[in-house]
């Protein structure tokens, strides 16, 4: 009985490990999105495959050795004389076969995950790393926003990454590999999206205490959607159009929020927090920890420590009607 039961659970175990490739999410390498993702899934599989193998082959020679072991004493040296061939083809030599043609084949696909060549991309993305959000800029076009990366389907983006203070890892498992942010050295990686969607990406590399709460999108759209949206993101944020609102931007600069955070086309110049000028076009706030509703941003506002425990910003007493205009002068800086 007790036989049958581990029996049963290995095959259990077992079963699961093999369907849990198939599995799709926001954030699985075997659901690429891009060239680059998809050369790196099929490496994988392929990986797996001869990983399998060559477990397979150890595996049987280990048998093979042991049964024929146990007939050695009839014969003396029977079991030598079989055994060395097989264990020298099979135990060495399939493996070396096996591992040399991986390796080949990760040195092929390596060039396709790359960092584009200099001006090889029409547009680049600057992507700075701070404990613990995004900022991201798009240099020569006068954007700057935070924890999500908006481009073009279809389109190479060279995205170059920096930090400024510990080392990051940024990370879109659909679109290409990770790519290490170390301090005082700035990194690309090329993102090319074949369809539009919304791609989840992650901080990589252990940065502190929030690094799990550390995520990013990249939003990728049709050409003339791109185009468009890059058109509003210059602007800068327009006036209050009621009285509600503009009693939520006064909030805003009486409150710590204008030192921490900048929003153009006012005096708030703060550069310690995400730049808010086009908060509420965001899906997300708090680098993915929250999505971007009334309900979480007046929760974030009042008591960001509960969701991020160690950023760096504090939670304000707002009275009840100043945060409701509050929240609505920030979801409408669209």
């Amino acid at each position: 009985m007790a036989k049958t039961r581990r029996v049963s659970g290995t095959v259990a175990v077992g079963a699961v490990l093999a369907v849990t490739p198939a599995c799709s999410s926001q954030q699985s390498t075997l659901d690429p999105a891009s060239d680059s993702a998809g050369r790196i899934a099929d490496l994988w599989w392929v990986m797996l495959v001869g990983s399998a193998v060559v477990f397979a082959v150890v595996t049987a020679l280990v048998l093979v050795a042991v049964l024929r072991r146990r007939g050695a004493h009839a014969e003396p040296g029977r079991a030598s004389r079989l055994g060395d061939p097989l264990i020298a083809i099979g135990g060495v030599g399939i493996p070396a076969v096996v591992l040399v043609s991986l390796f080949v084949l990760t040195v092929r696909t390596l060039p396709v995950t790359s960092a584009p060549a200099p001006g090889a991309t029409r547009l680049r993305i600057e992507v700075t790393g701070r404990q613990w959000f995004w900022e991201v800029r798009y240099p020569g076009r006068n954007v700057v926003t935070a924890n999500e990366l908006v481009i073009p389907v279809d389109v190479p983006v060279e995205v170059r990454v920096s930090t400024q203070d510990v080392i990051h890892s940024f990370w879109v498992p659909r679109l290409n590999r990770k790519i290490d942010l170390i301090p005082g050295h700035a990194s690309s990686v090329l993102l090319r999206a074949e369809k539009p969607g919304v791609y989840r990406g992650q901080c990589a590399e252990f940065c502190g205490l929030q690094h799990a709460n550390m995520a990013f999108l990249v939003v990728a759209q049709p050409p003339e959607r791109f185009r468009a949206w890059l058109a509003r993101e210059r602007r800068p944020a327009g006036r209050p159009r009621t009285p509600a609102l503009e009693r939520g931007r006064r909030v805003f600069f009486r409150s710590a929020c204008a030192g921490c955070h900048r929003i153009a086309g006012t005096a708030a110049r703060g550069d310690a927090g995400p730049d808010l000028t086009h908060l509420g076009a965001r899906r997300t706030i708090a680098a993915g920890t929250l999505e971007n509703t009334e309900r979480d941003l007046r929760r974030w506002i009042l008591d960001p420590q509960r969701f991020k425990p160690g950023s760096k910003m504090p939670g304000l007493e707002v009275p009840g009607d100043d945060l409701r205009a509050l929240v609505a002068y920030l979801r409408s800086l669209e």
